[in-house]
Order: C-alpha cells, then structure tokens, then sequence
C-alpha cells in the first residue's frame, strides 16, 4: 500500500472555506485504478493556521504515479490552477507532500 499526504498550513479563519471548498470539489478517484480511500484531516491549531492533511491511500506507489499523470487527476486539479489566486488568501505557504510506503498494516481480529 502506498500512502500519498498533501500538508496545509491553513489561514486562521479560513478553515470553513477550506473545509467546504474540498467538500465540494469533484476528486474523480472513485474510478481510479488503485485508489483504495481519501480522508482530509484536521490537525492542530497555531497561532497563525489550523494544519491538514490530505491522506489518499493506493494499492501501490505505481498506481499513485498513474494517478499524477492522468486526465482524471488534470480534471481534479483544474480548478486549483485556475483559482490560484483567489485561494492563495486560504494558505500560509504551498502544500507539502509527503509519500509512505506502507511496511506494516495491522487490522482487528
């Protein structure tokens, strides 16, 4: 399994538009060959920003890459590119991203 993380350094204030601006974008992964699940996550507060987390896992790091080059991943992101600007107001700074090869899984009995 493999792990993709985008981190956000979300604006204080501006957590209900974030939240509500990933509620309502169009993800196109349910058919994505690999995709197994998505979750936003909500971390900690600063003084100065909320942290998340967007965590999708992958049956593998191959099918994760496929995602990245895909037309499914260009329409995902299409609205990012094209409201840059206005969302810039939403963030302290670019996502990071962070990749987990998965080497230990542990389910209940």
């Amino acid at each position: 399994m493999y792990i993709a993380m985008n981190r956000f350094r979300v604006a204080k204030g501006a957590e209900g538009d974030f939240e509500r601006l990933w509620a309502e974008r169009e993800t196109h992964l349910g058919k994505v060959p690999g995709f197994m699940e998505f979750h936003l996550l909500r971390g900690p507060e600063a003084e100065d920003h909320t942290l998340y987390a967007s965590h999708t896992c992958w049956q593998s790091h191959g099918d994760f890459e496929a995602w990245t080059k895909s037309d499914a991943f260009r329409q995902a992101h299409a609205n990012a590119a094209r409201d840059g600007g206005a969302r810039q107001s939403l963030y302290l700074g670019p996502p990071k991203f962070e990749g987990f090869e998965a080497i230990q899984t542990v389910k209940p009995d």
